[in-house]
């Protein structure tokens, strides 16, 4: 017996959904990202940055932001008549995400024009296309990194550099001067060392015409069907002090007249976060490379580009963080419960409130520290850059994944499923902690920092003094952190070593609220000192206090 439908009969009616956050310019809409982008002189990049906002915003940029992470890159070792190729495919999508970001000058914009807020607007746009698809953003940052430490041998950033200016795609692999643009990856971590380098037991030998055949492994290289890479490897040449000198060597995937060198994949990490980007592990076996810097001097030749990676990951992780409270503030603002739209519900206006805070203070300061890194950057904004941006990097690197996490919950259910953006952001946001440097590394660095360059405590001081007299508050805790500096200066090794994070967490706290006290509205920075700085603090979010300006912190986003 066949049942009947009445006619139309539906089961149920699909409403008190949030519509699809599309069509909203990401970056007119970051008021924060906006206003940082012209204090910091980059307001002649605001048209280009609008535009980069309108194509992020736009649905078919956001299909192909998840198509790009459910289809993920394949790795094929050989063709089908079983030669050797060692090529990664990836989802068109991805093709299309990357080129786009090129085209813009995500990449090298800040090296091939600088000029004051060169870096702001490179970040700006840096950040506005990771925001929505973040594993592209790999690829792109090394890209941009490697310019300082090619410069370290001028023939080989003479013949490379004007192919990492340009601004074309081709994600082929092809005889790199055969190409409208190249990309660079690099590969320096191996198993038995990881950030310990000089644990590195991949070796170089010298050829005799002025390249190196390079043996050995690397346990991370993301990006690996890029056009070159910075790898270390042991040096060992009879001429060299040492039997064996870290140093850097510059690898092309496919050499100049066309032959692809030997660059073998053994196969793709599954990562906890991103699909987008392909990161592997390869094995190097006669590989030719090039001598970038001084042999011996590996470490040297790559820690500006180092530094570089690293500040990226502070706006990798500062565009997550908007992500975050652009979804979760879409959602709670066109989603009702027991009676009352969520937003205008204390607990959650609350919590929205503090995830824009703490997202604000990120961005503020990672455009503040682009800005030190431009071209006309002096010798205080130098020394100050040079701590800044590892204080920057652990701090808002770690707060990260409780952040996303926290946005995830606004969203309820709907968050906790793969068909909304802030599962794959709650599982992206670990690497930026990761990458270039975790938690202790980074920590130990900003020790390192103040050691050997105490001028860059000086500055980093000098800095946060701008702010005095602004709120009680902040004077009470930059006194306190002063105390600890000092007191820090003053103990064995050892025993600094474990005040370290605490250290890096109070400077970190001191720069973001300095920051916003001289650049945001009296109601943000003064929510945002009684949160982090105040008797009561309480690093979960929503603990704010009662007679903050909600309204103000949330127009903002």
């Amino acid at each position: 017996m066949t049942a009947t439908v009445a006619p139309g009969f539906r089961t149920h009616e699909v409403f008190n959904q949030a519509p699809p956050r599309t069509g909203v310019n990401e970056y007119t809409s970051n008021i924060p990202l906006a206003e940082g982008v012209a204090r910091y002189d980059a307001g002649w990049a605001a048209g280009s940055l609008t535009d980069v906002g309108d194509l992020v915003g736009t649905e078919s940029f956001q299909h192909d932001a998840e198509l790009a992470n459910t289809v993920p890159p394949v790795f094929h070792s050989h063709d089908r008549y079983g030669n050797r190729i060692d090529e990664v495919e990836f989802h068109p999508a991805y093709h299309r995400i990357i080129g786009a970001a090129v085209a813009h000058g995500a990449h090298t914009s800040a090296w091939a024009d600088p000029r004051p807020g060169a870096n702001v607007a490179r970040a700006a746009t840096f950040m506005l296309f990771a925001q929505v698809e973040a594993g592209h953003a790999c690829p792109i940052s090394m890209t941009h990194s490697v310019v300082p430490a090619l410069e370290f041998s001028p023939e080989i950033a003479h013949l490379w550099l004007p192919r990492l200016y340009s601004r074309g795609y081709d994600g082929r692999l092809r005889a790199p001067g055969d190409k409208p643009g190249v990309l660079f990856g690099m590969a320096i971590t191996e198993k038995q060392g990881g950030s310990d380098v000089r644990a590195n037991t991949t070796r170089a030998v010298p050829n005799g015409n002025g390249s190196w055949s390079l043996t050995g492994h690397k346990w991370f290289c993301s990006a690996p069907m890029s056009d070159g890479f910075l790898i270390l490897a042991q040096a060992q040449d009879a001429h060299l002090a040492d039997s064996a000198a870290l140093s850097c060597f510059l690898v092309p995937r496919v050499l100049e007249d066309g032959t692809r060198n030997v660059f073998r994949i053994q196969r793709l990490k599954d990562k906890l976060g991103n699909k987008s980007n392909a990161s592997s592990e390869i094995e190097l076996d006669g590989t030719l490379g090039f001598l970038v810097g001084e042999p011996g001097r590996g470490v040297r030749t790559i820690i500006e580009m180092v530094s570089r990676t690293r500040l990226d990951c502070v706006y990798g992780s500062a565009a997550g963080m908007r992500q975050s409270v652009a979804e979760a503030l879409w959602h709670v603002r066109h989603r009702a419960a027991f009676g009352a739209t969520l937003i205008d519900q204390p607990a959650m206006t609350a919590v929205a409130a503090d995830l824009a805070l703490e997202s604000e203070a990120a961005t503020v300061t990672a455009l503040r520290l682009a800005r030190a890194h431009d071209a006309d950057a002096g010798d205080t904004e130098q020394a100050f850059r040079r701590l800044a941006t590892a204080v920057a990097k652990y701090w808002i690197c770690k707060r990260g994944p409780h952040h996303a996490y926290e946005a995830l919950e606004c969203l309820g259910g709907n968050g906790y499923t793969e068909a909304f953006p802030l599962a794959r952001r709650y599982r992206e946001q670990p690497v930026m902690a990761v990458w270039e440097g975790s938690g202790n590394v980074i920590a130990l660095d900003v020790l390192r920092a103040m050691t050997r360059e105490p001028e860059s405590v000086d500055a980093f001081d000098a800095e946060l003094a701008t702010a005095r007299g602004a709120s009680a508050l902040f004077d009470s805790h930059h006194d306190r952190l002063r105390a600890a500096l000092a007191e820090l200066s003053s103990l064995p090794a050892e025993q600094a070593q474990l005040r370290a994070r605490g250290v890096a967490s109070a400077m970190a706290l001191g720069l973001q609220a300095s920051l916003l006290l001289r650049h945001s509205p009296a109601p943000v920075a003064e929510a945002f000192l009684a949160a982090r700085l105040g008797a009561d603090r309480d690093f979960q979010y929503g603990s704010l206090p009662a007679g903050t300006d909600f309204a103000t912190i949330l127009d903002r986003h």
